[in-house]
């Protein structure tokens, strides 16, 4: 069991995790410790419905940071300096407001010629104010992605972990909710026992079930589990999501769960991105809430209208019958220029027209619930926190901006979005203001 391995954490290179010590060592095994620091009352964690929630990636680490992980997220090639040439994201953070010891040159410069830089996820100081920023702008929470198919790597579970820590500390801090999110991707055959003893591992040592920020819903602890259905020709199997479930569900020490399936759009037909196994359907008639994924499904506020029309409207009358709930996942442009070498701005923001009429048709369907993808995903310029305009100009590498709109213009329209999700504003097409 991969908790056996004893990891050193310097504490001064993680600043403000609880439990560790300013110059002292702290094991792997004492980062998994029930919270103790302070609780802020804010929104309810007791449910899902009526909740904006976002994606929370939380994976970039920069050469320096003490996470030993390179440029992780930021370039292609991690372990090669940050140069244009190994761009890998296409939107640029803005980090006016983060700290000194926040901040990390990179090898591009802007325009008047200083340095560009960006954030590590692994300084818990720097996640602590994504999530003040949710708070600041009427955002619920978020759900933490946890990769699987790196937990087998101490130096990747230690920096899944401290990201967890930071996200715990700062839904605490800031009267946020938050969950643990399970990425399948890249998950090998037979190894969805790593899964359930990683889940054990959580619910028994960081007591995440008692966290007064953890997310419940329909009187249980929620855990996701993305990338059930799929139609790409994954290693793991349909039968392996089904164990994870039931796991999730039935364990005596640590089911219990609310369970979210992410699933393909097509799931509820098994057409297009969806696998053509029915027993999928048994699945997700197992678990507690649907959430197919969108991002790229269309590209235009009509398309997104008529995408509503054609599969949320009808998944909602779906799942209300087998008694689930539903959340639909909104999306606020895309782009993969640097990462995979497509054209830049893909699927174009509109100033923001293109997320608005997302949230607009999740709301005409009648939608108790959003998922925004995502909060801090700059690789496929889907993030929605402060990002900047004033971006490196060089060859070899292109990157989108906010159109000119203020850098917390996304932060803004998706706090806008949660009180139209509540019906404290009209659904109408024009954006808010």
């Amino acid at each position: 069991m991969r908790f056996r391995d004893r990891i050193v954490v310097l504490a001064t290179l993680l600043p403000g995790l609880s439990g560790s010590v300013q110059g002292q060592a702290a094991p792997q095994d004492d980062l998994l410790k029930p919270y103790t620091g302070p609780s802020i009352k804010g929104v309810d964690p007791k449910t899902l419905t009526g909740k904006l929630v976002c994606g929370y990636q939380g994976w970039f680490s920069c050469e320096g940071d003490g996470s030993e992980r390179g440029w992780n997220h930021w370039t292609r090639d991690r372990s090669k300096p940050f140069v244009p040439a190994n761009a890998k994201i296409d939107l640029w953070p803005d980090v006016s407001e983060l700290g000194p010891d926040e901040r990390f040159a990179t090898g591009l410069a802007l325009a008047d010629g200083s340095k560009a830089e960006v954030f590590s996820s692994y300084r818990p100081a720097t996640v602590h104010r994504h999530f003040q920023w949710m708070r600041d702008y009427g955002i619920d929470g978020a759900f933490v992605q946890r990769f699987v198919a790196d937990l087998k790597s101490p130096r990747e579970l230690r920096h899944n972990n401290a990201v967890l820590l930071a996200c715990r500390e700062g839904a605490n801090r800031h009267g946020r909710t938050y969950a643990v999110m399970y990425d399948l991707s890249g998950l090998r055959a037979n190894r969805i026992m790593e899964v359930m003893n990683d889940w054990r591992a959580l619910r028994t040592r960081m007591k995440l079930a008692d966290d007064p920020a953890y997310l419940h819903h329909r009187g249980k602890p929620v855990v996701a589990v993305w990338g059930v259905g799929f139609g790409d020709k994954r290693e793991y199997t349909v039968q392996e999501c089904l164990r994870l479930v039931e796991f999730l569900k039935d364990d005596k020490e640590a089911g219990g769960c609310t369970v979210v399936l992410g699933v393909p759009s097509g799931w509820r037909e098994s057409k297009a991105d969806a696998c053509p196994d029915p027993a999928v359907r048994e699945i997700i008639r197992r678990a507690d809430v649907v959430s197919p994924w969108t991002v790229g499904r269309y590209r235009k506020p009509e398309e997104a209208a008529a995408h509503a029309e054609k599969l949320w409207k009808p998944d909602l009358a779906w799942c209300r019958a087998a008694g689930l709930d539903y959340l639909p996942v909104v999306f606020p442009g895309f782009s993969w220029h640097n990462m995979h070498a497509g054209p830049l701005d893909q699927i174009p923001r509109l100033k923001g027209r293109f997320l608005w009429s997302q949230l607009v048709a999740a709301r005409r369907a009648d939608a108790s619930m959003i998922y925004v993808a995502m909060f801090d995903e700059v690789d496929e310029a889907t993030a929605i926190f402060k990002c900047a305009n004033d971006v490196p100009t060089a060859e070899g590498a292109g990157f989108v901006t906010y159109e000119g709109l203020p850098s917390d213009f996304y932060l803004k329209l998706a706090g806008s979005g949660a009180r139209l999700l509540r019906g404290e504003i009209p659904a109408t097409d024009e954006l808010p203001r």
